[in-house]
Order: structure tokens, then C-alpha cells, then sequence
């Protein structure tokens, strides 16, 4: 019998899933968006994106997410920016600077916000976004996206 989670209805993961979170910056103002209450760390902020599928580049999973979230398609790619474990999950959260074309609207989000540093470091984040944002205003700054 294959080993399953505690919940019984999987058998653990092996390695981890890979999560694209694209930080989309304009005029000094980041985009992130209100997970919907019924999924995991709702209510709680987050830079968009989403699972990178078996076999797909994080360039195509990026631009379908953000298509099928914002309604935006993905202009450009930039540099991963951060990278890290989403606490007491699989995922594997790649924050990567992106480009996109088109104006978002909240298909997938309870509502979209474009902050600045400081709006981001008073919003109740989701973990791994926490800790990005965290990295990118600390004592030793991540280079900021440009």
C-alpha cells in the first residue's frame, strides 16, 4: 500500500512544486492580489502566479496564469528574484520579475492593489510572499526589480 498524506487522499510529493509568483512592478508601484477566503492563505496578499505544470517552462506557466488571473498577457521576462519553500507545503515559490501588456482586473483575486514598498510591508501577506518582501526591504536588500 502506498504510503499517503494525513489526510489520505495523496501519497506525498517527492520533490517540490514549482509555484512561478510574478512581481510585476510599474511606476514604483507593485502588483499583487487578495486570495479568494476558500483557498489556502485566504484573505491573505500575494504576488500572482501560480504551479508550474510537468514539462512547462516557468515563461509559459507565468503567461498562462496571468492570463487566466488578471487577464494580462506576459510581456517579458526578467530575473528570478527570490526563491523560497511556501511554510508546511510542497511548493516552491520562484518570485521572478515580469513584464505584461494589458491593464489586470481580478478574475481569480478577491481584489488587485498596486503598492509601494511600504504598502507592502503593512499588508498581511502569505508566507512565502512575506518572506520575499521581507528579502526585498531587510538590512541586505535583494537588488530591486527594475
Amino acid at each position: 500500500m502506498p504510503e499517503e498524506d494525513f489526510l489520505g487522499d495523496a501519497p506525498p510529493p517527492t520533490s517540490p512544486v514549482l509555484v512561478a509568483a510574478a512581481v510585476v512592478l510599474e511606476a514604483g508601484r507593485f502588483l499583487v492580489g487578495r486570495r479568494p477566503a476558500e483557498k489556502r492563505h485566504g484573505g491573505r496578499w500575494e504576488f500572482p502566479g501560480g504551479k508550474v505544470r510537468p514539462g512547462e517552462t516557468v515563461s509559459a506557466a507565468l503567461g498562462r496564469e496571468l492570463h487566466e488571473e488578471l487577464g494580462v498577457h506576459v510581456q517579458t521576462l526578467e530575473r528570478t528574484l527570490f526563491e523560497t519553500m511556501d511554510p508546511g507545503s510542497p511548493y516552491l515559490i520562484r518570485f521572478v520579475e515580469t513584464r505584461v501588456r494589458g491593464t489586470p482586473s481580478a478574475r481569480e483575486h478577491s481584489e488587485l492593489a498596486w503598492c509601494d514598498a511600504n504598502d507592502l510591508d503593512r499588508l498581511d501577506l502569505a508566507p512565502a510572499d512575506r518572506r520575499f518582501v521581507d528579502a526585498l526591504l531587510g538590512p541586505d536588500p535583494l537588488p530591486p526589480p527594475e
